[in-house]
């Protein structure tokens, strides 16, 4: 029965399974909630940059921003995922943090920065305090950090983090909601291969240029690369990070990663939230 079913599975079309499960997902709520609180302090303080201004050339300007998994209720503590994103590269990282609290977010970011293969040189936020506050202001201010923000409830200035929000993180972990030690353990174990699978394996098309005709937009790509391979040909990267790159790709299993991210991902789905 079972492998009947599975067969029948695989045969349905992806309009079907959307028909199928439409009223499923209007009971549940298939969509995230956002968590973002408008950070007042600083504000003045942190220039707003729009998706237009962004446009380095060189690795180490990044974007970052917070995934809730709270379900369909923001109410509680609930974990949430910071996702880290370099705007030239592609280079991904993932933090699984206990709270959306200025202290977890900040030593996570911290974290990140040392696990990057180039330095860090600018961070873009959105608008919320857990971004924009004194600590972080200060400690970028220190590490002469380019800091600087989005404009309030506009997703395009942050297009790149958006689009590894829905394409990694709710694709992966889902909109189901987790709180316990438990689960962050297990999305801790899933984001350390899940890492290592995106910038090792999976490649990635970066826009080239756009032409317009009339009312029509020609996007142009460059030839798709993972992430590693855009770090290994930039040049301002030394010379003992790429080869400790090389060196490390060379240890990668790209089905033993899969695999582990599979299994950790079923007893996810088992945890209590």
């Amino acid at each position: 029965m079972e492998a009947r079913i599975k067969t029948l599975l695989c045969q349905m079309s992806a309009a079907t399974m959307d028909r199928a499960l439409r009223r499923a997902k209007a009971e549940r709520g298939a969509r995230g909630r956002s968590t973002t609180k408008p950070g007042t302090l600083l504000k003045q303080a942190i220039p707003v940059r729009t998706f237009a201004d962004w446009d380095e050339h060189r690795p180490g300007f990044v974007e970052v921003d917070l995934v809730a998994h709270c379900g369909d209720t923001t109410a509680g503590q609930h974990l949430h995922t910071l996702c880290l994103v370099d705007v030239h590269t592609h280079w991904c990282e993932l933090a699984v943090l206990p709270n959306k609290g200025q202290a977890a977010t900040f030593a996570a970011l911290k974290a990140m920065r040392q696990q990057l293969p180039f330095s860090l040189l600018g961070l873009d936020s959105d608008n919320g305090s857990e971004f924009i506050n004194d600590q972080l202001y200060r400690y970028c201010l220190a590490e002469h950090i380019t800091f600087t923000r989005s404009r309030p409830y506009r997703r395009n200035d942050q297009a790149h983090v958006e689009q590894k929000n829905w394409s990694v993180v709710r694709r992966t972990i889902g909109y189901a909601r987790y709180e316990s030690p438990e689960a962050q353990a297990l999305i801790d174990a899933i984001y350390i291969d899940l890492s290592l699978h995106l910038n090792f394996f999976q490649p990635t098309l970066k826009l080239r240029d756009k032409t317009r005709e009339g009312s029509k937009v020609h996007k142009h790509y460059e030839r798709a690369q993972t992430p590693c391979q855009r770090v290994l040909a930039a040049p301002e990267v030394a010379e003992e990070i790429k080869t400790a790159l090389r060196a490390r790709f060379l240890l990668l299993n790209p089905l033993a990663l899969r695999r582990r991210i599979e299994a950790n991902l079923r007893m996810l789905w088992r945890v209590k939230i």
